[in-house]
C-alpha cells in the first residue's frame, strides 16, 4: 500500500506544469527504474564565425534535471535498461550464426558448437530431477551414510521447482564452500586456458602448428555465464570455427563439427588452475566439472540458432540472484544476520570475506566480489572475430534517435563534424521519488516495487 507521502509526490507531479515534459523523459529512459539524472548545458557553435546553432540546457526541464537510463544489464536492478541488454545480446549472437549486423550469411555453413561446462561437485546438494514428467526423489539412497555431523545423507523429497532448499547442501558442514567460491573466483582463467587448449588441439589434429592455424582457420567464440542454485557458475559458449579471415572465410575442409567438438572434449578435461595454499588452507587444483555438453547448432531442429541466441541473452541479464545472495557490494563490516539471508548463501559470503582477508588470495579480491559469490569476470563475452559489437548496436541506436529527433524537429539539422560541440555535465543523483516511483509504473506498466534509488534534485 503506498504511503502517504508517496501519494503526496504523486498529487503534486500530476500538479506541476511541466507534467508532460516529466512524461516524456520518463518514456524516453524506457521506464528505466533508477535513472540517472544529470544537470548541465549543451551549446553547438559555428566554428569560423562562433554563431550560436543550437542550446540545450537543463535549467528548462523538470526539476531543473535530465533524466538518462542506467544501462544495466542486471534485471533485478532495472527490468526495462536489462531488457535492452538482453535484445542486443540477442542480435549479437545471433548474428555470428546467420549473418547480418556486418557478419555473411555464408556463416551459417561453418561447424559450430553449443557448450556448456560445469564446476565439478562440492557436496551433495537438494536437486530436483524429472524423468518421463515424474519429478524424482531428490537423493534417495537405501543405505545412505551417515556423515561426520550426524547427518543422513538421503533426502526423498520430491522437491517443486520454486522450493528454496533446492542447491542447498544436504549437510552445511560437509559441504566444501572454499572450493566454491574459489572456483568462481578462478573460472575465468580456466576459461582463457580451454580457449588457448582448444586452439592447440584443433592445430595438432590437423598436423599443423600454431603460426600455420593462424593462416588457415580461426576459432572465434561467445559465452555467458549462468550460476547455478548452489552459488557456482558454469559456461555456455558458441564455439565457431572459420577461415583465416574469420566470418567471411570458409573455414579448410579438415575443419569439421566432429573435429571441434573432439577439441573440445580433450581441452575441457586437459586445463586446470592452481590455487596456492593459503593460512590453513591447502593448495588447490581447480578443474572443469565432469558434465560436458557439446551439441551442433543447426539451421533446423531442437537447437536452432533462435533457441541459442535467446538462451544465451537470457542469462546475460541474471547475476547470482537465483542463490539468494545481495545484488551490491558487501563492506566487511556489515552484520550479514541483518540482511535475513539464507544459510547457504550467506556462508558463501562470508568464505570470500575470510578468504579474501587471506594475504596468499588478495589478488583474487574475494571481498570486493562477496556478494557474486567469488565470480569477478564478465557475464558476457566474444573473441574479436565472432560478430558486431555491443559498442555498434548502441552506437546505431543513438544515430537513429538523433535522425528521429532532427525529423521532429526537436534538434536542428546539421553535420556534427562542422561543428563545435561545447558541453558541460553534472551528476546530480538517481533513482525516482516514492511518488514518482508510482506514476512510472503507471505510465510504463512495470512492476512497482521499492523505488530505493539515491534522489537528488
Amino acid at each position: 500500500m503506498p504511503s502517504t507521502h508517496a501519494v503526496a509526490g504523486l498529487i503534486a507531479r500530476l500538479h506541476d506544469p511541466q507534467y508532460a515534459r516529466w512524461a516524456s523523459q520518463i518514456r524516453r529512459t524506457g521506464g528505466c527504474r533508477q535513472p540517472i539524472h544529470l544537470r548541465g548545458h549543451v551549446s553547438h557553435l559555428d566554428p569560423a564565425t562562433g554563431q550560436r546553432l543550437h542550446t540545450y540546457s537543463t535549467a528548462t526541464e523538470p526539476d531543473g534535471i535530465l533524466r538518462v537510463p542506467c544501462k544495466t544489464r542486471r534485471a533485478s536492478r532495472c527490468p526495462a535498461c536489462a531488457e535492452t541488454y538482453r535484445a542486443d545480446t540477442y542480435q549479437l549472437i545471433r548474428a555470428g550464426l546467420v549473418g547480418g549486423k556486418g557478419v555473411p550469411d555464408s556463416v551459417t555453413a561453418h561447424p559450430c558448437l553449443f557448450v556448456t561446462l560445469t564446476a565439478p561437485s562440492f557436496g551433495t546438494v537438494h536437486t530436483r530431477q524429472e524423468k518421463n514428467g515424474t519429478v524424482l526423489p531428490c537423493h534417495a539412497r537405501r543405505d545412505a551414510a551417515t556423515c561426520p555431523h550426524g547427518r543422513v545423507m538421503s533426502c526423498t523429497a520430491r522437491h517443486g521447482s520454486d522450493e528454496g532448499c533446492l542447491g542447498e547442501p544436504l549437510c552445511p558442514d560437509c559441504y566444501d564452500y572454499a572450493g566454491s567460491v574459489l572456483f568462481n573466483a578462478m573460472s575465468p582463467e580456466l576459461w582463457r586456458r580451454l580457449t588457448e587448449a582448444l586452439r592447440r588441439r584443433v592445430a595438432k589434429l590437423a598436423g599443423l602448428t600454431l603460426r600455420e592455424l593462424r593462416e588457415q582457420a580461426v576459432i572465434s567464440f561467445a559465452k555467458v555465464a549462468e550460476y547455478q542454485r548452489r552459488g557456482v557458475v558454469h559456461f555456455h559458449a558458441v564455439i565457431r570455427l572459420d577461415g583465416p579471415d574469420g566470418p567471411a572465410s570458409p573455414p579448410p575442409a579438415w575443419a569439421t563439427a566432429d573435429a571441434l567438438a573432439d577439441a573440445v572434449r580433450h581441452a575441457a578435461s586437459a586445463v586446470a588452475v592452481t590455487v596456492p595454499a593459503a593460512g590453513d588452507d591447502p593448495a588447490r587444483v581447480l578443474r572443469w566439472g565432469a558434465q560436458l555438453d557439446i551439441r551442433e547448432i543447426t539451421m533446423t531442429g531442437d537447437l536452432t540458432e533462435q533457441a541459442v541466441a535467446a538462451y544465451i541473452a537470457k542469462y546475460a541479464t541474471k547475476a547470482a540472484e537465483c542463490v539468494g545472495t545481495l545484488d551490491r557490494r558487501i563492506n566487511p563490516l556489515d552484520d550479514l544476520e541483518a540482511f535475513n539471508l539464507r544459510d547457504h548463501p550467506r556462508r558463501l559470503i562470508t568464505e570470500c570475506l575470510r578468504l579474501g582477508a587471506l594475504d596468499e588470495l588478495a589478488d583474487l579480491r574475494l571481498v570486493q566480489w562477496a556478494h557474486m559469490l567469488g565470480f569477478r569476470g564478465h557475464f558476457s563475452t566474444k573473441s574479436r572475430r565472432y560478430s558486431t559489437t555491443l559498442g555498434t548496436l548502441r552506437a546505431a541506436r543513438t544515430e537513429h534517435m538523433r535522425g528521429e529527433a532532427i525529423t521532429t524537429g526537436r534538434l536542428p539539422l546539421f553535420d556534427e563534424d562542422t561543428v563545435l560541440v561545447i558541453s558541460h555535465w553534472e551528476y546530480a543523483g538517481q533513482g525516482h521519488s516514492a511518488g514518482d516511483a508510482l506514476l512510472v509504473s503507471a505510465l510504463t506498466g512495470n512492476r512497482l516495487v521499492d523505488p530505493g534509488g539515491r534522489h537528488e534534485s
